[in-house]
């Protein structure tokens, strides 16, 4: 999940019962799209975006671009695999499920609709960043992060979320956010923009790029490319 915009809690536009009619109709046919949907050969299956909670999956390509990283990650790791914290990045989680089944993870969100992947899944509210499970304390190696908001109060707080995630030591973050972002990123998280360049089903107009705190696997990924 990700947002493109920056947050304003001020002058909240409210909606004419003209438009509210017309969203009610517009949430129903997506509704009912999403019940016709098939998957295609090799794509997963995600429940419609949500655009009043600001969702752009990613596509196919990104989403296993990461899975392929990740696999890479718990490869190089010693046995058994080690557990993969998604923080509001259900695409990720949910074609990594398909395609390494044996990778345990678990996917932080706020949108209740992915209680269907059961015990894997943590309701997470990022401006509470560290209401979460005890047994989840720094029980993560591999954290891939796509922080819902581009503002440095959302940051801040996802930046708290992944401190209580993560192990204390060698831990490997994949962060994925605005390009507006990279000089807060780098302060918060140190972590830097590599080259492969993330891309969603719908576009987006802001530029969005994947920082690490590690240098990747594949030679367009390395630390500073293209950026």
């Amino acid at each position: 999940m990700a947002t493109r915009i920056e947050e304003d809690d001020d002058d909240v536009p409210a909606l004419s019962a003209q438009t509210l009619a017309a969203l009610r109709e517009f949430i129903a046919e997506q509704r009912d799209a999403e019940k016709e949907g098939t998957e295609e050969e090799g794509e997963v299956a995600l429940v419609t975006e949500d655009w009043r909670l600001s969702q752009f999956w990613y596509d196919r390509n990104t989403a296993e671009t990461l899975v392929e990283e990740i696999r890479f990650l718990s490869d190089c790791s010693q046995p058994p695999s080690p557990s993969v914290a998604c923080i509001s990045c259900p695409t990720l989680y949910a074609y990594l499920k398909k395609i390494e089944p044996d990778i345990p993870a678990q996917i932080l969100e706020f949108d209740k609709r992915f209680g269907q992947y059961g015990e894997d899944y943590i309701f997470y509210d990022y401006n509470l960043p560290e209401e979460l499970p005890l047994s989840l304390k720094h029980s993560f190696k591999i954290i891939v992060a796509d922080p819902p908001y581009l503002s440095k109060e959302c940051l801040e707080k996802v930046t708290k979320t992944i401190s209580f995630l993560a192990k204390p030591q060698d831990s490997r973050l994949l962060l994925l956010t605005g390009e507006v972002q990279k000089e807060r990123a780098l302060e918060l998280l140190n972590v830097r923009p590599c080259g492969f360049r993330p891309q969603h089903s719908n576009k987006l107009g802001n530029e969005f790029l994947l920082y690490t705190n590690y240098n990747p696997q594949g030679s367009t990924w390395r630390l500073g490319a293209n950026t």
